[in-house]
């Protein structure tokens, strides 16, 4: 067995191995002021203390930091928090709780903060947590002492639903925009295609014959309900949470009137804990851009379709059509599946936020943070949407020929010819019986309704007179209808004229 002794060096007095410490003297002064530089570098650099931070003794942990920022996407408020601050600075100094010169170095440090951001100079921090704290802390190293009254009477909780607020209010005014401009291509592209009849379709099954312009004026039809409901919604979001504070309210003497109006509010919110529980709004704002989102689909899918080799009504251009990788001859009608697909992302986020808002008890909680990127999310989305469908709806040309080659087929005159018999004094039902009858005989001759002659009509019910042929045939039938609303032609150009005029094309 080995020695231990064997495994040690035996250092003698003539070793020549080094210490193992080096001496100062081993290194030359400069060389030790440049690792101690850089020991120093190494060290993690001391947190700024949050402005909330005054009964914790330590810090929040990186990975802490990391999970509950919201800097990364809340700073899309920055406009609307800056203007709210604004207004909420007047209000102090208004009502003696700041100074007015105060007032003054608060609202030019907020517009000096404001035109950093905008030429993309500001520092974005993550370990300010938010774009009110960013804004706010930046504000106190540009000014001083008179940052730090700011947020007299005022909690981040009031404070991000103001910023909120006023940030929907405007998107919603941007979407409106985008709505009328969609419009304004559908009654376009109706006014280009006059007297073109197309097939109508129950259970995408061939039906009866409508004009094309009838079927794009039905879109512009659900479009204007959509654009009413946000209307409708932003009346109700219109009102201030402003100077609520945490939930309770302040016993400082604000004047929240005053703020209201100067940020163009209806008025404050009644309920100071309703105000800043409040999500209804986005709810409803998210909801009216799903259903929105869904008639964009049903757009983009009948176009999709028309699109197709099998049905052949329309041909998109060039400049909005893309190919295939493999497929040389593919010309796909891309942005109109995408708006298709797309609704999908506007209804996830309404479901999202649903669910964030479903099982919160009052006031604020914490998940809320987690509001706003599924609101950005569907507004932005939608305005593409919106965007790429106004701009297809130009680009598209309907093939005349293929469309009216194709009309004869499904026997679209057949309830046509019920009403003819009903306008003999033949019962619906019967009528709708002897209708169905002529149509089986077709079936059976391989011919159109109007291909039958009065003697083949009359086999199945002496009713028939020689003026039923005046019903027969798509053209003829388009002409009969004479209903508020309908396709005839005189009802379709009685609907453009109303179009014309509300979108101010004429």
């Amino acid at each position: 067995m080995a020695s231990f002794s064997s495994t040690f060096i035996k250092l003698t007095p003539s070793s020549t191995l080094s210490p193992t410490l080096p001496s100062h003297r081993a290194f030359p002064p400069r060389t030790i002021r440049m690792e101690a530089q850089a020991q120093a570098q190494a060290q993690p650099k001391p947190k700024e203390a949050k402005l909330w931070g005054g009964r914790f003794e330590e810090g929040v942990t990186d990975a802490v930091e990391r999970f509950t920022e919201s800097i990364s996407f809340d700073k899309e408020l920055y406009k609307h928090d800056i203007m709210g601050s604004r207004a909420h600075a007047s209000m102090l100094a208004h009502q003696g709780l700041i100074t007015v010169a105060d007032r003054d170095a608060i609202i030019r440090g907020l517009d000096e903060i404001e035109g950093r951001i905008e030429n993309g100079e500001f520092n974005w921090r993550t370990d300010r947590e938010d774009v009110h704290m960013n804004i706010e802390a930046s504000l106190t190293d540009m000014i001083g002492e008179p940052a730090k009254k700011l947020h007299t009477a005022r909690s981040r909780n009031d404070q991000v639903l103001t910023d909120l607020r006023l940030w929907c209010r405007d998107a919603i005014d941007k979407i409106l925009g985008s709505m009328r401009r969609l419009q304004v291509s559908l009654v376009t592209l109706a006014l280009n295609n006059e007297g073109l009849i197309v097939p109508g379709y129950t259970h995408l099954q061939r039906a009866q014959p409508v004009l094309l312009q009838h079927l794009l004026l039905a879109y512009v039809e659900e479009i204007e309900r959509d654009a009413g409901r946000l209307v409708d919604c932003r009346a109700r979001m219109n009102f201030c949470p402003l100077g609520a504070c945490a939930l309770a309210g302040t016993g400082l003497p604000i004047d929240r009137f005053m703020t209201s109006e100067a940020l163009g509010f209806t008025a404050p919110l009644r309920n100071s804990i309703d105000a800043v529980s409040d999500r209804d709004f986005v709810l409803e704002f998210l909801s009216a851009n799903a259903i929105t989102a869904v008639h964009l689909s049903r757009l983009g899918e009948e176009w999709v379709l028309w699109a197709s080799e099998e049905f052949g009504f329309l041909t998109p251009s060039d400049s909005v059509s893309t190919g295939s990788s493999i497929m040389p001859q593919k010309k796909n009608p891309d942005p109109m599946e995408l708006v298709r697909g797309k609704s999908a992302r506007v209804i996830g986020d309404l479901v999202t936020l649903l669910t964030l808002c479903k099982g919160l008890p009052h006031a604020y909680n914490r998940d809320l943070q987690e509001d706003k990127e599924p609101v950005f999310d569907s507004v932005k989305t939608i305005l593409g949407m919106l965007e790429v469908s106004a701009e297809f709806a130009l680009k598209i040309t309907f093939n005349r020929e293929r469309i009216q080659k194709g009309l004869p087929a499904g026997y679209l005159d057949a309830t046509t010819l019920a009403d003819y018999l009903v306008k003999k004094g033949v019962p619906f039902r019967t009528s709708h019986d002897i209708a169905g009858k002529s149509v089986a005989l077709c079936t059976l001759k391989n011919c159109q309704l109007m291909d039958l002659s009065l003697d083949e009509l009359r086999s199945i019910n002496p009713v028939f007179e020689e003026d039923v042929y005046e019903f027969l045939g798509v053209e003829n039938a388009i002409q009969k209808f004479s209903s508020y609303g309908s396709t005839g032609s005189a009802c379709v150009a009685s609907q453009l004229d109303f179009w014309m005029k509300k979108l101010e094309l004429k």
